[in-house]
């Protein structure tokens, strides 16, 4: 148990100690982006999974250094699995830099990766999974039962789903503490859920992101003093499939990101040219900004019109019981 706890509370600390100094740096180097749900829209330091990326590793390392110390074993798929999450993350540290120096004038204009591109440069970091041939090959479908992909499960499912879920969780973002937020609650899901079944690898790695995750929604609540980037939603939506491969919970992983399916399809009808943002009021609340909704966020702003952090809470709140109640039936399903 003690290489379970230690590793998440090391995490933990570590985020919450360096947050503060990244910062500044950040600051002091332009890495900053626009707070677009502000009146006076801010200037915040960006690239914040930088400190999460820190925080995570520092838990796991401790976590291979006790388990060694322990048991004298190291999963190899653990190291397999930290290697592709680090593959995605540098891939949004990529996006969050991609600054380019117009000249002769001298204007920056930050532009990004293109879409097309982003897939392509995911895709090289399911290698170290395919490598190992992670996971089984034989899943257990909701309503259908199991289901044996053979080969097709390592070159093609693998794959698949790190460019999915690393690309998709981008989309339900954008509001102060709610990607922070909702991978924290994912990813405790199913490292709870992992612990339970004996998959101490998967628990150990979903709960020391989601513990660095915590840690940070401390400077990514409402208002904001740092914004998260793409560096960190890839980083998230990377560690829940790992989690899932390495610890053959495909299963509650997918329904799990159900709400993403769903904000997959709502983003579709606009030709995903919709963002999750809304109108800003002059109490400071959102309101829903187009006629029809292209978001999960636009069906808690057409309720009502509430602030920014009671949306996110909302949503967090949602997830969670959700994940409560998969938890309570995924036997069943």
């Amino acid at each position: 148990m003690i290489e379970i706890i230690l590793p998440i509370l090391i995490g933990f600390i570590i985020t919450l100690a360096i947050t503060p100094k990244t910062i500044i740096f950040l600051e002091r180097t332009g890495i900053v982006g626009t707070d677009i749900q502000k009146f006076n829209k801010p200037k915040i330091p960006e690239m914040g999974g930088i400190t999460v990326l820190i925080g995570f590793l520092g838990a796991i390392f401790s976590f291979i250094a006790v388990s060694n110390f322990l048991t004298q074993e190291i999963s190899i798929a653990l190291l397999a699995g930290i290697t592709t999450i680090l593959i995605v993350t540098i891939i949004g540290i990529l996006d969050d830099l991609s600054i380019l120096v117009k000249k002769p004038i001298g204007k920056i204009k930050k532009i990004g990766l293109k879409q097309w591109q982003k897939p392509l440069l995911t895709l090289p970091a399911a290698i170290p999974l395919v490598a190992i041939m992670a996971g089984t090959s034989t899943m257990s479908i909701p309503f259908i039962g199991l289901v044996d992909f053979g080969i097709w499960y390592p070159l093609i499912l693998v794959p698949i789903a790190i460019i999915g879920a690393s690309n998709a969780f981008n989309m339900l973002a954008g509001l102060n503490g709610l990607e922070a937020g909702l991978g924290s609650v994912v990813l405790s899901i199913l490292g709870i859920y992992a612990y339970g079944i004996g998959e101490t690898s998967a628990s150990i790695l979903a709960l020391s992101l989601a513990a660095s995750l915590i840690a940070f929604i401390y400077f990514n609540w409402y208002p904001a003093k740092i914004l998260p980037g793409d560096s960190l939603t890839y980083m998230i939506g990377a560690a829940i499939a790992v989690t899932a491969i390495i610890g053959n919970m495909e299963k509650i992983a997918f329904l799990l990101f159900l709400p993403w399916f769903i904000e997959f399809l709502l983003k579709a009808r606009s030709g995903f040219k919709a963002e999750c943002f809304g109108k800003l009021e002059h109490n400071q609340t959102l309101s829903k900004p187009y006629k029809k909704i292209y978001s999960l966020t636009h069906v808690i702003m057409s309720l009502g019109k509430f602030k920014e952090s009671t949306i996110v809470i909302a949503l967090l709140s949602m997830e969670l019981i959700y994940g409560i109640f998969l938890l309570l039936i995924i036997n069943f399903i």
